[in-house]
């Protein structure tokens, strides 16, 4: 999958788990943004996504959302659409 994928995390969160392992199983190379490491950078997830809570996934400039709506995706059939658009 070619697309850029950035997810904003923190430590003990166990939806940034469960979304690690799904991205984990299509292969795909994401950064993976630690807030928790690096709290400059919550103002950047909260401005690009207009939420306070992790995980927030980008496929490129799209915004997918949280852990459950990157299952969403995946349970819709269409995860693998947005992967490979790069949108």
């Amino acid at each position: 999958m070619a697309s850029s994928v950035v997810m904003y995390s923190s430590e003990p969160c166990p939806y940034c788990v469960r979304a690690k392992q799904l991205l984990d199983r299509k292969g795909v190379n994401f950064e993976e943004v630690r807030i928790d490491l690096h709290p400059e950078r919550r103002v950047e997830m909260e401005q690009r996504s207009r939420r306070r809570t992790v995980p927030q996934i980008f496929v490129g400039d799209h915004h997918v959302g949280g852990c459950d709506d990157i299952y969403a995706l995946e349970r819709a059939g269409q995860l693998d659409g947005l992967l490979s658009k790069g949108v």
